[in-house]
């Protein structure tokens, strides 16, 4: 149940966007433990100055293509799932849309089962809903 929250410059096409979502949400199947049909993403794209980041911290040279992609995830990953999933991810961005891996920065975040909802207001608990 991860949700992924993509951040870049504005300015792409639609085709792009959408390949930009697929590779994300393909990444996730391949290597992060993610069940297919379990899709969710927010993909936001920011005037100039609205997006900053540095050209070369850890990492770069970063160009404007930069993305920025926060993952909140509903349970723990291992450091080795993580590690193969920024490895497939950089792949497949590089693919499509045509992103380099030098732009792509991912931050994970984990949460609990209970601080999700999905609908009705009931808490997801151990894949059961819960009455809140």
């Amino acid at each position: 149940m991860p949700f992924a929250r993509i951040s870049l410059l504005k300015g792409k096409s639609p085709e792009y966007i959408r390949a930009l979502s697929n590779s994300v949400y393909q990444a996730m199947v391949d290597a992060f433990d993610v069940p297919a049909d379990d899709r969710f993403q927010v993909i936001h794209q920011h005037e100039p100055g609205e997006l900053v980041f540095d050209r070369n911290y850890m990492g770069g040279p970063r160009s404007d293509d930069y993305v920025l992609i926060c993952i909140t995830a509903g349970k723990p990953r291992s450091t080795p799932v993580k590690q193969a999933f920024y490895k497939r991810l950089v792949t497949l961005l590089e693919q499509a849309p045509g992103i380099r891996p030098q732009d792509v920065m991912v931050i994970i975040t984990t949460t609990q089962s209970e601080d999700w909802s999905f609908s009705g207001g009931d808490a997801w608990i151990r894949n059961a809903p819960v009455a809140a």
